[in-house]
């Protein structure tokens, strides 16, 4: 289909690799294909040079890190989905030991150490964790640096670490400052400063600008004043008076040291020293200490310990290189950023911001800026995970070495490696931000891939947030997608990165933008910070530009921090890249998006999430351009590697004829996503084709000739059609329902175990007690069912039978179990068997089984055995093909040095012929002939070609002994047996395949916020149709659209019709689609109606209705609330073990809750027996069900209720009050 592009301003930037936030994060943090020398020390490496060296209490032994290396893990990304367990792998590390005699170091042991199976990031950022894919979402977080507020009379500034507490000094409504110690007391800041070494000179010189001057009244003394033997004639701070002046002069003191030239907050300072009690050092530390401890410290020395502890101490108080930099800019500095621990000096720095704060020379700090917060991704949280981990190491290697004889102290013997296999697996098992993969369609997975989230362990809680933290900021702009968010109780704490958003080696989110220099728009592109931002004009995408790109108008619409101002283009700085870079990939993909009001558009987005993928998936008439990037890096398709021609396609291979030889590509075939959805790839290329690098040779699920399609293209009417689409209820046709254009597959899986009991084993059989031979026909000899077989609600999957209990047998039984034999008996039917409301088809199934003699275990093992062998087989053929394949591209038109026989010494080819005609004769000459050849010496006349076929032999050798070592791990690991949870004998899994097609209940979605249930579905004879009698396929209700605000589906459905009838896909980008006079004239050319209305007639009664009706093409999607999973009812189940209630909820097969709303209207119907039976034998009358149950089952009449449980729990509350109920037997007349 050709595509007609409305856009105006045409793509100069592409849109970045969107996978680059996970996978660059996780390589940054491994560094795995750097050589352990060349590792920079940043990540894992950092965390361990922090780390290490450890030594021990009594100074006996160092143990240091020397580097780590990451092993081959034992299961692909396939096998690990597939058997359930976790794609790692093996992180060892060498350490030294170094043990110290009593003069010089007595011995050196170096080791390498097993430390843990690390989970491995899958090429598609996400990971395997025990058969689940799980993402980790990106923390948005307050970053580290200065905060400065004020709150009433009171300012403050907040320091806030990387690591440790947060330092906070407040200037108080009294004018005293003072410090707060991880929020914890107030102190006196000057109190602060001498503890830490400050002398009040310090303190003034360190704050304030000084200069020596002669001796002059009103100046404010910087030193104290000092006699001949040390007497004080005056101290710092103080102010020269007249009086002060002559006694001063008469002491023969001509100069001074005081402030010059602003003296800003002197007022404050002095203030808090004439509040201050303490003179020295040592009275600061022991009031300090006292102040945190409410007791008298030990030593000075301990009292010192503490607060260097608290914020010098690098272990204790890390700034981090983002806090460091954000405080070099703060105070003007240039510290290098590997210096992350707090300096004295910077408290002096910080302490003059205050007080420049206080008389108001910049103003207070906005905490949602996103200069001010940071994102946290991958790497950086299994940085801090790895960290807490090998700390808790470094204790309990020092408690050991307490403990072991020094004789066998070893590296290996030391570490503990279960601290940190525990902490890493709980991270990617519990962590808030390590989550099952929302895997509904592959726009669904990219987008939780670049999910940001400000919850998580140091962030915000949903319940405390407030609103500035979920608004959208003008500092988003280009970063932060402002539609995209959850519509519940997170709403604006979980958000997407915006499409083009970058983030820097600090964390923060920046935005592509064109530079502008003197008017004209450079194709140079500068990511911006968002305190870069700040202080440039930026124009917008749209800015109207002439041929030498330079700004066509003569005043600019720009923005200017939050605000939009008005321009001339030389004031321009910057300009965006592309009207697109706002939204996130979901947001994106909305055609019209400036058209649809912000809520709606938010639906619209969250809702394509939502779509389930279709048997056949159809590309959008009206679609946004960027459907084909998004699906491929959504990582659905199977991609190119190379440039080549197809050799080979079937429905599970690709192999491509490239340069460098044959090149395999598997799919993927029905594979289960957590959502349950169904994945399956279908190749879209033929034999021969050409293909280039990166061209799509398979689509996946919910795509269509290598572009995203979520949906279908649906003929629709907008307008009441008898009651039955009120209220966004939606009548659609039964032809949608006959061509499978809404059918969809859901996959379920049913898993049983085989375990052993305190009884004995519970045994996987087909001898089921009690079981029909109807309900067995489908099962194998082992009691498992066949695939392919169609099962329906309590049909048998696994037979399993588990020990019994023995009871005493009466004289009668004993003598039947003794001729009949007694195995029936003292077994009980525990069988797998598909739950109510499941029909399907069995498509797979998966058995696990340890080594044992059992006859399923055995087939199991020779079964696999099988697969292996074919496996290789296929493999082995495939390398020889690819070998044959390059040696035949070298032979053609080659003539050879030397005389070729077949095996009976038959000359083939004499010296000086050519390959050509024995390569057509015999087509396998390389297996026949080359391939047993001794020497290839001179083979061709060209000496370098020779080599080329050395060479390929070299390579398959080389292939064909990795496949070889392969097979036997793989053989190995059958013989041993599957690797199962302790207690755990047999596991099997069955996977059942539906197929749903569009039925009354499911939800459905346009891409508008449009969302509606399926209410009827009409045979097509009735439904509304055109002159030429056409009938349409969907009728929506046209009040759902005013009140709605959302007209980007009115004017897609316009232009849906004019691109079915002109035959083309219409591209409309957000902010740069078709405008109405377009979309007016492509109708006009179609031979529609300018208006887009026509009149349309009753299918029931064949007449016109009375107005004209809006038609046309609306991309509809069928969203994964299926009314097959919402479908539910219950006789007989479960009950609360504490109110004896039913319980709640189609997971707990529960019931419908009868609830107090419910209960007046049978009130006020009068309903009183029928009122009775809900409040007691169907709830929780105990007694009164049982008997119910009884008489229901013997054909009596049902009983009289008794007293629910609820009842009695009323009296029982009574009588906690004091108030007894005595009950009182009521008699009939």
């Amino acid at each position: 289909m050709v595509k007609r592009d409305f856009s105006k301003f045409g793509t100069f930037f592409e849109i970045p690799n969107l996978l680059a936030i996970q996978l660059d994060s996780f390589r940054e943090f491994l560094q795995y294909d750097t050589p352990p020398e060349a590792r920079k020390n940043e990540g894992l490496q950092a965390v361990f040079n922090e780390v290490f060296p450890i030594e021990d209490t009594h100074k006996k032994f160092v143990l240091e890190f020397v580097a780590y290396t990451l092993g081959q893990g034992k299961y692909t990304e396939e096998e690990a989905l597939q058997k359930g367990v976790t794609y790692a792998r093996p992180l060892k590390v060498t350490f030294r030991l170094v043990r110290k005699g009593k003069e010089k170091v007595a011995d050196v042991i170096e080791d390498e150490v097993y430390l843990c199976e690390l989970p491995f990031m899958t090429k598609h950022g996400t990971f395997i964790i025990n058969g689940v894919e799980r993402a980790i979402v990106n923390q948005l977080h307050r970053s580290p640096g200065l905060y400065f507020s004020r709150e009433g009379d009171e300012f403050s500034v907040l320091l806030v670490p990387l690591r440790g507490a947060w330092f906070e000094v407040v200037v108080d409504r009294h004018q005293n400052l003072m410090v707060l110690l991880d929020r914890n007391r107030r102190i006196s800041a000057i109190t602060f400063l001498r503890a830490i070494g400050f002398s009040d000179e310090d303190i003034y010189q360190g704050l304030f600008q000084v200069e020596e001057t002669p001796l002059e009244v009103d100046k404010v003394l910087a030193a104290k004043v000092t006699g001949p033997e040390g007497v004080v004639y005056a101290r710092p701070g103080e102010i020269v008076t007249e009086g002060l002046r002559d006694f001063l002069a008469a002491k023969g003191i001509k100069r001074i040291l005081c402030l010059a030239g602003e003296t800003t907050g002197v007022e404050i300072i002095k203030n808090t020293m004439l509040q201050d009690k303490t003179a020295t050092e040592e009275e600061a530390l022991k009031k300090i200490y006292y102040r945190l401890r409410s007791m008298a410290p030990h030593s000075i020395e301990v009292a010192r310990n503490l607060i260097t502890g608290m914020l010098f101490d690098k272990r204790r108080f890390d700034l981090g290189k983002v806090g460091r930099f954000k405080l070099n800019q703060r105070l003007g500095k240039n510290i290098p950023l590997n210096e992350t621990n707090l300096r004295r000096e910077d408290l002096l720095g910080i302490l003059r911001l205050l007080l420049d704060f206080v008389h108001r020379k910049f103003p207070a700090d906005d905490v949602d800026h996103l200069a001010n917060r940071r994102v946290k991704r991958v790497g950086e949280l299994l940085e801090e995970q790895f960290r807490y981990a090998l700390t808790q190491l470094g204790q309990s290697i020092r408690e050991r070495a307490a403990f072991i004889d020094e004789g066998q102290l070893h590296p290996q013997e030391m570490i503990n490696t279960r601290i940190v296999v525990s902490s890493i697996m709980k991270f990617f098992t519990q962590s808030q931000l390590c989550q099952f993969m929302e895997q509904t369609n592959p726009l669904t997975e990219l987008t939780h891939k670049r999910r940001v989230s400000a919850l998580g362990p140091g962030g915000l809680t949903k319940e405390t947030a407030g609103f500035e933290a979920r608004d959208v900021h003008y500092s988003h702009y280009g970063r932060i997608c402002p539609i995209e968010t959850p519509e519940g109780p997170n709403i604006g704490l979980i958000t997407t990165i915006a499409t083009f958003a970058k983030i820097d080696e600090f964390g923060f989110l920046c935005s592509p933008y064109f530079k502008v220099k003197d008017g004209v728009v450079t194709r140079k592109v500068e990511y911006l910070t968002p305190e870069e931002e700040d202080n440039c004009i930026i124009a917008q995408a749209n800015t109207p530009l002439d041929e030498n790109r330079r700004i066509a108008v003569t005043e600019v619409i720009a923005r200017k921090k939050g605000d939009v101002v008005t321009v001339r283009p030389e004031m321009v700085t910057h300009m965006d890249v592309s009207p697109k870079q706002l939204f996130a990939p979901s947001t994106v993909m909305i055609p019209f998006l400036e058209h649809d009001d912000a809520d709606r558009a938010l639906m619209g987005a969250n809702m394509q999430r939502q779509a389930v993928p279709l048997l056949n998936p159809e590309k959008p008439l009206v679609a946004t351009g960027v459907e084909g990037k998004f699906a491929v890096e959504s990582g659905a398709m199977v991609i190119a590697k190379e440039d080549g021609v197809v050799a080979k396609v079937d429905a599970q291979t690709i192999v491509l004829r490239t340069e460098t030889g044959l090149a395999e590509y598997r799919l993927r075939k029905f594979h289960k996503s957590n959502q349950y959805t169904c994945w399956t790839q279908r190749p879209i290329v033929r034999e021969g084709d050409k293909v280039k690098k990166g061209d799509v040779l398979a689509d996946g699920p919910s795509t269509e000739d290598g572009q995203l399609a979520l949906g279908q293209n649906v003929f629709v009417a907008f307008m009441p059609w008898r009651g039955y689409n009120y209220e966004d209820a939606i009548v659609v046709s039964e032809a949608l329902v006959k061509d499978d254009r809404f059918t969809s597959i859901q996959i379920l899986e049913f898993e049983i175990q085989a375990r052993e009991t305190k009884l004995g084993p519970e045994e996987i059989t087909r001898d089921i007690p009690g079981a029909m031979e109807d309900e067995l026909k489908d099962l194998d000899e082992f009691g498992i069912i066949r695939v392919g077989t169609e099962v329906s609600p309590g049909d048998i999957l696994v037979g399993r039978i588990t020990p019994k209990g023995e009871t005493e047998f009466s004289p009668e039984e004993r003598l039947l179990r003794a001729i009949f034999g007694e195995k029936a008996a003292n077994v009980r039917d525990t069988s797998l068997r598909v739950e109510p409301g499941v029909f399907g088809v069995v498509i797979e199934r998966r058995i696990a089984c340890r080594k044992t003699q059992s006859p399923l275990a055995r087939w199991l093992e020779k079964t696999k055995l099988e697969e292996a062998e074919r496996k290789y087989q296929t493999r082995k053929r495939f390398i020889t093909e690819r070998r044959d394949d390059r040696l035949k591209s070298i032979l053609l038109g080659e003539k050879t040095n030397i005389t070729i026989k077949d095996s009976k010494g038959k000359v083939i080819l004499k010296p000086g012929e050519k390959f050509d005609e024995l390569l057509e004769t015999h087509p396998n000459v390389v297996q026949n002939f080359l391939a047993k050849m001794t020497s290839l010496d001179g083979i061709v006349e060209d000496a370098k070609k020779t080599q080329a076929i050395k060479q390929v032999f070299a390579d398959y050798e080389a292939e064909a002994k990795q496949l070889a070592k392969e097979r036997q791990i793989e053989l190995e690991r059958i013989e041993r047996g599957d690797e199962l949870p302790t207690g755990v004998s047999v596991w099997i899994r069955i996977y059942i395949a539906q197929k749903r097609k569009l039925s009354v209940g499911d939800k459905m979605a346009g891409r508008h916020g449009n969302k509606g249930v399926v209410a009827k579905i009409l045979p097509v004879e009735d439904m509304p149709y055109l002159a030429d009698g056409t009938p349409v396929d969907m009728v929506l209700n046209p009040l759902g659209v005013p009140s709605r605000m959302n007209i980007g589906q009115i004017l897609e459905t316009y232009l849906g019709w004019a691109a079915k009838i002109l035959g083309y896909q219409a591209i409309c980008p957000v902010f740069e689609g078709a405008s109405p006079k377009e979309i007016a004239e492509e109708l006009k050319k179609a031979g529609l109606a300018e208006d887009g209305k026509v009149t349309l007639y009753d299918g029931r009664t064949g007449l016109p209705f009375h107005q004209k009706v809006v038609v046309g093409y609306i991309y509809m999607m069928k969203l994964i609330h299926m009314v097959d999973d919402k479908i539910h009812a219950r006789s007989t189940g479960r009950y609360s073990l504490i109110t004896q209630q039913p319980l709640g909820g189609k997971a707990q097969f529960g019931g419908q809750r009868f609830g107090e709303m419910e209960v007046w209207a049978l009130e006020a119907y009068g309903a009183a027996n029928a009122l009775q039976e809900m409040l007691t034998m169907k709830s929780d009358d105990v007694e009164g069900r049982s008997a119910l149950y009884e008489a229901l089952i013997r054909g009596k009449n049902p009983p009289t209720p008794k007293a629910p449980a609820s009842f009695s729990v009323l009296v029982k509350e009574l009588q906690g009050l004091g108030l007894e109920l005595i009950p009182e037997k009521e008699t009939r007349q």
